[in-house]
């Protein structure tokens, strides 16, 4: 059964209630917002491979609320060396889903090395982290890490806000409340 990236992440965020989501630069940030705008998203603009660090800087400083990094193959094999510090840090409340079409999207669909056979689950579960399904990544023990496998398809653009600015301080005030405002 083909897998489709916007299905996948619309069910990682069904009935999401105070999860944490940090998005990838490009399309899971797009992926994000189509299954709906929230204050508690993150996605990060012009920031490919910080997806997971971003995370896991998050959930260290938030270890009661369940934070979930959605981002793509290129930006995590951007990012490989994360995965070590995540393992080593071990985060209970932290959970990576991959979104593998085995392309580069942003830059015209080129291969990426997941389409040569590298094994991103292997890597993360040599680090220490859990391996598990993506369907059971919400319950799942942390530090979480899952590989979704999906279509390589153009689809439409969702874009979220792309003010920095705008995208902290609504995020900071969905996270702290009103004292967010005065920190």
């Amino acid at each position: 059964m083909t897998l489709h990236r916007r299905d996948v992440v619309k069910k990682l965020l069904e009935d999401r209630k105070e999860l944490l989501v940090v998005a990838g630069l490009g399309s899971t940030a797009w992926d994000i917002t189509a299954a709906g705008d929230s204050p508690l998203n993150f996605p990060m603009w012009g920031a490919m491979g910080q997806a997971a660090m971003m995370g896991l800087g998050l959930a260290l400083a938030q270890p009661q609320r369940r934070v979930l990094v959605i981002t793509g193959d290129g930006e995590m094999l951007m990012g490989l060396g994360s995965l070590a510090t995540i393992g080593v840090q071990q985060p209970a409340n932290l959970g990576i889903v991959v979104i593998d079409n085995e392309r580069y999207g942003e830059t015209g669909m080129q291969a990426t090395h997941t389409a040569r056979g590298v094994d991103l689950a292997g890597v993360a579960k040599a680090c220490g982290l859990n391996v598990c399904p993506w369907e059971k990544m919400r319950d799942a023990a942390g530090p979480a890490f899952a590989v979704a496998k999906v279509a390589a398809e153009k689809i439409p653009l969702v874009l979220p806000p792309r003010e920095g600015a705008l995208l902290k301080a609504r995020f900071r005030r969905a996270l702290l409340g009103p004292a967010a405002d005065s920190i």
